[in-house]
């Protein structure tokens, strides 16, 4: 394996809950209403100090994509995913952008979203949210 070189981004910035590498800027948040699995999840135009892994289809709620999940290049947690290739017209502008599970990063705040299993409910707070 080579030398990790990681980019230290300026402005908000959200992070890695696990080792905070810097890994997205506010400013390039196409849109905060996307869901995964753990609840809100965030479009970015572009993500710093991520690797992206295998490309596979997944059936969405919006349809079927080509996807790839990123991880965090500090310390290998999935963070989110990267929109390969989208296969409905209505959703290229997807294409090239990638997804960062708001449960798994720290806000600009050094917010965090936590999730409770017993009853599937989201919560938390996130200053950009207001």
């Amino acid at each position: 394996m080579g030398r990790l070189f990681v980019v230290d981004l300026e402005g908000k910035i959200y992070s890695c809950k696990h080792c905070r590498t810097h890994l997205a800027l506010y400013d390039d948040i196409v849109s905060r209403s996307f869901h995964c699995r753990h609840g809100k999840a965030y479009l970015f135009n572009k993500v710093a100090n991520v690797f992206v892994g295998e490309k596979e289809e997944r059936m969405m709620i919006t349809g079927l994509h080509t996807v790839a999940d990123i991880f965090c290049v500090g310390c290998g947690s999935i963070v989110g995913w990267k929109y390969e290739t989208a296969h409905e017209r209505s959703q290229k502008y997807k294409e090239g952008k990638s997804v960062l599970e708001r449960f798994k990063v720290s806000g600009p705040d050094g917010s965090h979203y936590w999730v409770n299993n017993e009853h599937h409910h989201i919560s938390g707070s996130d200053a950009d949210d207001v």
